[in-house]
């Protein structure tokens, strides 16, 4: 069996830094940590053996300065580089570089990532190996005709994407002619601006679809697993903001053929290591490959907590060169997790980013509860990065169990001094949708478009609208002390509150 390191490179920050810190630590490798000199102070700093500022507060100057992070693992003696996610964690050009100068990169290697990262590129392959694809076009184009087309043939809703690119930039769902020619206009610039690139391509858009991802691990000899699904259905523009395990909305029989999808898609492209496919499923039961995500995903712990495989470990053996542990046949799955993303940004303003000292942190604990977190109590939350602070994780018996304990731990948080989505959180537990299972990836928005409707003398608000009023009542009454008064609770407006399932 080959070595694991022995000095490893977390090129990352905040909480995704330290929870590879403590990787290293448990398989007794030495973790070298870099920082910008906005994060002096930060947690993952402390907790590394080694840790070196790498340049200004700027991400562009310091936690993407690639060529700079590779001289630095080089001069301390690192044989690897661990990218976390974000920052340079699917860039194919800093993998190679890592390679091109002897060092580990603890990851996909750059050719999958590039094949992945080309969607009309992915689509095709993994299409070709019987994985099913949302109808469109598969391959980029910059003419108006050929999307109209193609339209035409496969009816509307169809949504335009950026060829290149991702994170809603250069994307529009087009529901007729005119508003597709309108699209097609707008994505062009857009995607030009944003990615270098006018190309795009087209697809049906599924109305109401739910996003279930597989966990995939494969190693260098031809091994590829699933670590079954995640839910990630409750979302806002594109960014998740909980996710469970297992999903409520497939059986095993559909679960099997998802997870056998997922490892095919992930072979077709001679994946190595951690990675998740994602998918789109549709009311009818019917699953589409949406993309693959080629590191680390943030939720991963929602599968650890289900699996008991730590992802991080299997990360540093596969890339040291080692098989597999596991077979798909001895992964099992027990009881049900969900993980709430803590951001330190204002729901009641739109999900502003928070910055500031955190006076006062509680975080809570007991049975089934994990914390990932990157922030304690006097840290300063700074405005260079992404507001992502910390990730709460709960697991017990079945998902009736795991709400319940999800909505205790919330309320045993406490932040004070930052705006955060604790509160947002716990209403979303509340929700009696989001408790029967009864949601797709427009639960957030259409929940924030309900308004408060008065017939006659009788106020009547549902689920997260009058919790979410409750929540900025609180905030606004919160100032230091967390027993303070919230003010009108808009519960007892209704004369009632749902109750937890």
């Amino acid at each position: 069996m080959k070595k694991l390191f022995e000095k490893i490179l977390i090129a990352n920050r905040g909480e995704i830094a330290l929870r590879v810190i403590r990787a290293c630590h448990e398989a007794g490798i030495r973790a070298v940590a870099i920082y910008s000199e906005a994060d002096r102070n930060a947690l993952h700093v402390s907790r590394a053996d080694e840790a070196y500022c790498i340049g200004p507060a700027p991400s562009q100057e310091s936690y993407l300065a690639g060529d700079r992070i590779i001289e630095l693992a080089k001069k301390t003696g690192c044989q690897a580089v661990h990218p976390g996610y974000g920052f340079l964690a699917e860039n194919a050009d800093f993998a190679q570089a890592c390679q091109d100068r002897g060092l580990v990169f603890i990851g996909p290697g750059p050719e999958s990532m590039r094949a992945m990262g080309d969607k009309i590129f992915a689509r095709k392959r993994v299409g070709s190996v019987g994985v099913p694809t949302i109808p469109g076009i598969n391959k980029g184009i910059t003419s108006f005709e050929p999307m109209r087309k193609t339209a035409q043939e496969i009816g509307y809703p169809v949504l335009i994407k950026a060829a290149l690119g991702g994170g809603g930039k250069g994307m529009r769902i087009c529901r007729n002619a005119d508003e597709l020619k309108t699209g097609f206009e707008l994505c062009r610039k857009e995607a030009q601006s944003a990615f270098g690139s006018p190309k795009l391509y087209l697809e049906r858009y599924l109305e109401k679809p739910r996003h279930i991802e597989f966990q995939i691990l494969a190693d260098h000899f031809g091994n590829t697993i699933h670590l079954g699904e995640r839910e990630c259905s409750i979302q806002r523009r594109h960014q998740k903001l909980i996710e469970e395990s297992p999903s409520v909305a497939i059986d095993e029989a559909l679960r099997q053929r998802m997870g056998e999808a997922a490892v095919a898609a992930a072979q077709a492209v001679g994946y190595v290591n951690a990675g998740t496919i994602e998918f789109l499923l549709d009311s009818d039961k019917h699953f589409y490959f949406l993309e693959m995500n080629t590191r680390l995903q943030v939720e991963h712990p929602v599968t650890e907590l289900i699996t008991g495989v730590d992802l991080v470990q299997e990360q540093f053996r596969i890339a040291a060169g080692q098989k597999l542990r596991h077979d798909q046949s001895r992964i099992r799955r027990t009881g049900h997790a969900i993980e709430g993303r803590i951001y330190a940004e204002d729901p009641d303003a739109d999900f502003l980013p928070s910055i500031g000292r955190i006076h006062r942190l509680r975080e809570p604990a007991g049975p089934g509860v994990r914390v990932d977190s990157g922030v304690y109590q006097d840290y300063e939350v700074p405005v260079y990065y992404d507001p992502l602070i910390a990730k709460l994780l709960v697991c017990a018996p079945d998902r009736k169990q795991a709400i319940r304990r999800m909505h205790r731990a919330l309320s045993e948080y406490l932040i004070v001094g930052v705006k955060s989505t604790i509160g947002f959180l716990k209403s979303v537990m509340e929700d009696r949708r989001f408790q029967k299972g009864d949601f797709d990836t427009h639960f957030i928005e259409e929940t924030e478009a309900k308004s408060l409707k008065v017939p006659g003398e009788e106020i009547k608000a549902a689920g997260i609208v009058a919790a979410l009023a409750y929540h900025r009542q609180s905030q606004k009454r919160r100032i230091g002390s967390e027993d303070a008064s919230t003010g009108i609770n808009p519960w007892k407006l209704t004369g009632r509150r749902e109750a937890m399932e």
